[in-house]
């Protein structure tokens, strides 16, 4: 969202810059049409190239990261959005439909984490467990889950590692979904406030 309003920003800018800029060369300056053309689009192409370091560096301003962080971040961001994919993959080829049901949660809870943090990356070390371990042992537990439903054979041992991988991806869906609290934690204790001045307010108000 953040890179296509960059350059929406930038379009908007630097097509009026490279239109006055052809004007002023063609008719004030009297340069040749050739010439008035290609000094527009070097001044609209510097134009727009100054907009996104801008805009660029404002946004990183705003979520309170320097220019490493934010590469750190976009590094692990690149990283996930595989495993993501990984993990549904590896869910919807269990063929057993009240599996699938009690973990869609689970991809739906990852992929608000994503589009949380690609978003607002400063929210990132806030839920850095889920990118540094927890994401992994999710799809680890479900493609090995995966693999071992899809024998044609099962004999006592092998239900036993089912039942406890079960047991171990409900218990990483629970982290997961911590991990997703505490993403927005800041969120929800602004909410809390703004609930609890709103009661408090209408208190005032009624004995008034």
């Amino acid at each position: 969202m953040f890179k296509l309003l960059t350059v929406v920003i930038g379009i908007f800018i630097a097509v009026p810059v490279m239109i006055t800029t052809w004007f002023v060369s063609f008719f004030a300056i009297d340069l040749s049409y050739w010439y008035a053309s290609l000094l527009s689009l070097i001044v609209a192409g510097l134009t727009y190239g100054l907009v996104s370091v801008i805009s660029h560096f404002r946004f990183l301003k705003n979520n309170q990261l320097t220019l490493k962080d934010y590469r750190y971040i976009r590094k692990n961001l690149a990283e996930a959005r595989p495993k993501i994919r990984r993990l549904q993959k590896a869910l919807f080829s269990i063929h057993h439909l009240t599996f699938i049901k009690d973990n869609m949660d689970l991809v739906r809870v990852a992929r608000k984490i994503y589009r949380t943090t690609k978003k607002e990356p400063k929210r990132f070390y806030q839920g850095s467990q889920f990118y540094f371990s927890h994401i992994d042992s999710a799809v680890e537990l479900t493609e090995k889950y995966a693999l071992l439903s899809s024998q044609p054979a099962k004999n006592k041992e092998m239900e036993l590692v089912l039942k406890e991988t079960r047991h171990a991806l409900k218990d990483i869906q629970a982290k997961i979904e911590q991990d997703l609290y505490d993403i927005l934690s800041d969120d929800l204790e602004q909410l809390q406030f703004e609930v609890d001045f709103a009661k408090h307010k209408k208190g005032l108000d009624y004995h008034e």
